[in-house]
């Protein structure tokens, strides 16, 4: 991967996640009321709906450019793969990798992010200060093992290439690459 893919990965995948988690981001706080202990309504019920905002909008680029800049780096180390069967597997690794990496920061941001949303009488400083007081550094990373496996089991069924029609393009280029050293072409 050259310096202008790094920077298109990274500016991209960064201003677009930006872009969905803040515009989804008051749907987000009603699940999590919705999911709360204490009840919706105890919970903050629909005022402020934007209660954990800065750590969303501070996590939100760097976990997106962390996983487009792993997701792109890991595929270019596969180049040579990209046109075989191990395609699909060349794509769900990657994106696997990048889920990894873009958890290590994403996690932290959701854990203080949720529980400001469940206490909005608290603000988001105030939560990153407890969580570190109470369980330390490693309270910020409580659920990261389970959010890793729920982003990875998500890639893999919802890749475009495990799907009947990225197979379809697999056996297309298959055929191109035999076509080009003289082998028969076989009708699918």
């Amino acid at each position: 991967m050259d310096r202008r893919e790094f920077t298109a990965s990274l500016v991209a995948g960064g201003c677009a996640g930006m872009c969905v988690d803040l515009t989804l981001f008051p749907l987000d706080t009603i699940k999590t009321r919705l999911q709360s202990q204490q009840g919706f309504y105890k919970a903050g019920g629909f005022r402020g709906i934007y209660a954990g905002v800065p750590s969303a909008a501070i996590g939100s680029f760097p976990n997106a450019a962390a996983f487009f800049v792993t997701y792109e780096s890991t595929k270019s180390l596969f180049t040579g793969y990209s046109a075989t069967n191990l395609a699909p597997i060349t794509h769900m690794l990657a994106a696997s990798l990048g889920e990894i990496v873009a958890c290590l920061i994403r996690v932290p941001t959701e854990v203080v992010k949720q529980r400001t949303q469940a206490n909005p009488s608290l603000n988001t400083y105030r939560v990153l200060l407890n969580t570190l007081q109470e369980e330390g550094f490693r309270g910020l990373y409580r659920g990261y093992g389970s959010t890793v496996l729920r982003e990875r089991g998500l890639i893999i069924s919802l890749s475009p290439d495990t799907h009947p029609r990225g197979s379809v393009r697999l056996r297309e280029a298959d055929r191109q690459k035999k076509s080009a050293v003289g082998d028969t072409l076989v009708a699918i």
